[in-house]
């Protein structure tokens, strides 16, 4: 009875949520777009949501409808974007995108819209915490920053070695794999055919270098550019992780390295540990600590925008 009520109060909550879908970066043959979703309150905190799917997969509207209503009623402006995808893409490109929307909802949408521009928070789940996580050592940087199941770190073995947990799938013939890479620029992916390019990756053990272009060897110091455990100092924003110890996609110890080196440069951080949580543990909406794990979230962001 409580979750068929849940699920009509948030279903009426989404049928009166306005939704305006904007143009955020133009290019040469590419063009991005992002949802926002204004707060009733005047003057709101922004959360801009980046989405997961190996950098290879998803598309802005992959925002769950109860985390997007659960951020609405909390009194956030929410805008949920697309960025160009690997491997037709490359993480220089992909960053730049990051940093496109960030700028567009300081500069751009301000002028059009009534939130704070001060009070930005970036939020993302897997690959899309990845991004987040990156985001703290651009140049204009967020206010603050919350990884879902997130990985500060692409060079090391986990992302640059065949994964243990791919391996034991069935195998993606690399003839199916470079099928399904085109050569136009990819920024929506349904992931029923590109979730195949991600399982060929990862078994393989060429995911890093197929989302960078850079050879994990060769390339190191460029590489390791785009890994935000490697440049956390103490200008990063304040970040709050989330990553469930079960994790068999994204390695647990990934939050916990970018967990202690937060710390040791005096960010303000937290880790918070789901006990035997899987990954994409947080779309499990129904259970206590998913809910209590998102009360978290909303606290973190309190204190700090």
């Amino acid at each position: 009875m409580y979750n068929s009520f849940m699920y009509l109060l948030r279903k009426e909550w989404l049928n009166i949520m306005e939704k305006i879908t904007v143009d955020y970066k133009s290019g040469n043959n590419f063009t991005l777009k992002g949802d926002l979703y204004p707060a009733t309150e005047k003057s709101s905190p922004v959360i801009v949501y980046i989405h997961g799917g190996g950098l290879f997969w998803g598309s802005r509207e992959d925002l769950k409808n109860e985390q997007l209503s659960f951020y609405h009623q909390a009194g956030y402006t929410v805008f949920s974007i697309d960025y160009r995808l690997a491997p037709e893409s490359k993480l220089a490109d992909i960053s730049e995108d990051i940093a496109s929307a960030l700028d567009w909802v300081e500069n751009e949408g301000s002028k059009l819209y009534d939130y704070d521009p001060g009070k930005i928070a970036v939020i993302g789940g897997s690959a899309g915490a990845y991004l987040a996580l990156l985001s703290g050592t651009f140049k204009k940087k967020p206010q603050a920053i919350v990884s879902f199941y997130g990985y500060g770190d692409i060079s090391g073995a986990w992302a640059t070695k065949p994964s243990p947990h791919y391996t034991q799938m069935k195998s993606v013939p690399k003839e199916l794999a470079q099928s399904l890479v085109g050569d136009k620029i990819v920024s929506v992916g349904p992931i029923g055919k590109r979730y195949a390019l991600y399982m060929y990756a990862r078994q393989q053990g060429c995911w890093s270098k197929d989302i960078s272009g850079l050879h994990p060897i060769w390339d190191k110091q460029q590489l390791l550019s785009f890994c935000p455990l490697k440049h956390v100092d103490e200008s990063f924003p304040p970040t709050l992780l989330l990553h469930g110890t079960e994790d068999e996609d994204v390695p647990y110890q990934q939050s916990v390295l970018m967990a202690e080196k937060l710390a040791s440069a005096g960010v303000p951080s937290k880790l918070i540990t789901i006990p035997e949580g899987k990954h994409v543990f947080d779309e499990d909406w129904d259970k206590p600590v998913v809910r209590e794990a998102f009360g978290e979230v909303i606290r973190f962001l309190g204190e700090h925008l």
